[in-house]
């Protein structure tokens, strides 16, 4: 993995799913085969492959600081094109640093990640007024997940830190997204610990070769999202568990 220091121009950007994102990276060690964020590429010029370098913004704080008193207060996500908690935030502490930012000035914030280490930073995440986490769990069948995230958490380990996460009082969601082959068991897994799903098909065509690959194109038909998106509104209604089709 090669990792860059080096210095944004700016941290809080406008974003279309919230009213500002938070990056503090650019690049992903997950390796997820899906990954919609390497359209980065053509914007940093990187020439090495997707999810074989990660830059890290050192000032990102020091930019939040400044940026945060100058703009309306608003929702802000953590992060639309990077994982927040990728294993480089365990020593580099950058995500950590941008939410005491928040904290202190009492910003609304939603976390998206697939990572247990969000969980070093429950302390901090429990000063907040209003506040949401989220962990993306693509499918309940560990196979399938290795084959599109490999080097990403082991499914029981987001289950059990969404468990934590609500248990201490958090508000927190699941998000299906892109549904893969397995999906339909997730309703079980997910009963009692999140207050809502998310679910979304595969609206991109990175990991096109990997369905081909592994015999699965099945899985990529508008037949196959269709039937599984039934299948979960079904199993979610039995659970009385609130969810959201965005497709």
């Amino acid at each position: 993995m090669i990792i860059n220091e080096v210095y944004a121009k700016t941290i809080l950007s406008k974003s279309k799913v919230a009213d500002y994102t938070i990056n503090p990276y650019i690049g992903c060690e997950h390796g997820c085969t899906y990954c919609y964020a390497r359209f980065m590429k053509r914007l940093t010029g990187h020439r090495e492959p997707w999810s074989t370098f990660v830059d890290v913004k050192i000032n990102a704080a020091t930019l939040l600081n400044r940026e945060i008193k100058k703009k309306q207060p608003g929702r802000v996500w953590v992060s639309g094109v990077c994982d927040p908690y990728q294993p480089i935030e365990k020593k580099c502490r950058i995500t950590r640093m941008c939410l005491e930012i928040l904290s202190k000035q009492d910003w609304p914030v939603t976390i998206q990640t697939k990572s247990p280490l969000v969980l070093r930073d429950l302390d901090l995440l429990m000063k907040f007024t209003e506040i949401e986490a989220g962990l993306t769990i693509t499918t309940a069948d560990e196979n399938i997940r290795k084959i599109f995230e490999p080097n990403s958490p082991a499914i029981s380990e987001r289950i059990e830190t969404l468990e934590k996460l609500h248990s201490s009082g958090l508000k927190t969601y699941a998000m299906i997204a892109p549904l893969l082959p397995g999906a339909e068991e997730l309703a079980a897994l997910l009963s009692d610990k999140v207050d809502y799903v998310l679910i979304d098909r595969m609206n991109y065509h990175y990991a096109n070769w990997v369905y081909t690959k592994y015999g699965l194109e099945y899985a990529i038909a508008d037949k196959f999202f269709r039937e599984k998106k039934e299948e979960l509104a079904r199993a979610f209604e039995r659970k009385d568990m609130p969810y959201q089709l965005l497709f």
